[in-house]
């Protein structure tokens, strides 16, 4: 492991473990919220899982030299809104998984009523998180409101339940390459462009380089996807934390489906390389974390 790996995974970890630690606080213990719904909430938020989402909004603000302190409610508000969107994938009339990370799924655990509304709490606690940034760190209003309305997009319809709603319509039979990367462009793509465009905006980010943010999150996010189709087939089960072939089991078509693995391995190079070059053409002062990132993603086994 050479010394960027190295710093890379050690940088990850930390801010995995500050993520982590906001949010254990993050539903104040003084709220009167039924035991069941807040162990349900906490059951599935506090079930692992890499925190790259909240970690790129803190990379993108320090790489435009923001705070972490005040970056960090609105890290917390991208993982309540990835927790959800999981927690509803798993049930029945979505992708019926039993496991999750390893762990029984919070349907399995809490019952389907329960995960329906913890994954509804998860969500709606999102936005309470990112008044947050303003309420105690100051983060100038305007910045907040747009953040605020970019995660209403980016999440809602014109995002990623948009993207989920076309995967559980193209499980009708997908044709054509371009529906396949809409639903990925939308499912995946969209939560990073917003996780690395709400660092941006923490941090004062001119609307340039609000702009290669989104590109670098775009290319990343098709990355990401495309190396989960490929890890579905060649992955760990035990590293995963799930079964692996359960793309090819529901009948689901991926990357590696249309346009094989080698291309796929391919494609992943492409749009990492695409994705570093948009950052490396701005005027981001310091993207080298973001640039580590997207190799690390590029690499990743699980």
């Amino acid at each position: 492991m050479n010394n960027t790996t190295s710093t890379i995974h050690t940088y990850i970890a930390s801010h995995a473990e500050l993520v982590e630690a906001a949010l254990r606080q993050s539903l104040p213990t003084a709220w009167e919220v039924p035991a069941s719904l807040r162990e349900s909430m906490d059951y599935s938020l506090m079930a692992g899982g890499k925190r790259l989402r909240p970690i790129m909004v803190l990379a993108a603000a320090e790489s435009l030299g923001g705070s972490l302190e005040s970056a960090m409610p609105v890290a917390m508000a991208i993982e309540l809104v990835h927790t959800y969107s999981l927690v509803h994938d798993d049930l029945p009339a979505m992708d019926n998984d039993d496991y999750r990370r390893g762990k029984l799924t919070n349907h399995k655990v809490y019952g389907e009523a329960m995960a329906i509304l913890a994954g509804d709490a998860l969500l709606t606690h999102a936005f309470f998180c990112v008044a947050q940034s303003h309420k105690r760190f100051g983060v100038p209003a305007e910045r907040v409101l747009a953040i605020t309305e970019e995660l209403a997009v980016l999440a809602g319809a014109r995002g990623m339940v948009g993207g989920q709603a076309a995967d559980m319509l193209g499980e009708q039979g997908l044709t054509k390459l371009e529906e396949l990367t809409y639903i990925h462009t939308h499912k995946t793509s969209d939560l990073i462009v917003f996780s690395l465009r709400a660092g941006g905006h923490i941090a004062g980010a001119s609307e340039a380089q609000l702009e290669a943010l989104s590109e670098f999150g775009h290319a990343l996010g098709l990355a990401f996807q495309i190396q989960d189709d490929i890890l579905d087939i060649i992955g760990d089960e035990a590293k995963l934390g799930k079964p692996v072939k359960s793309d090819e089991k529901q009948q689901k078509v991926t990357f590696p489906y249309f346009i094989g693995m080698e291309a796929s391995e391919q494609k992943v190079q492409e749009l990492t390389n695409q994705a570093k070059e948009a950052l490396i053409r701005s005027n981001i002062p310091n993207p080298e974390r973001l640039l580590q990132i997207a190799d690390y993603l590029m690499k990743r086994d699980h």
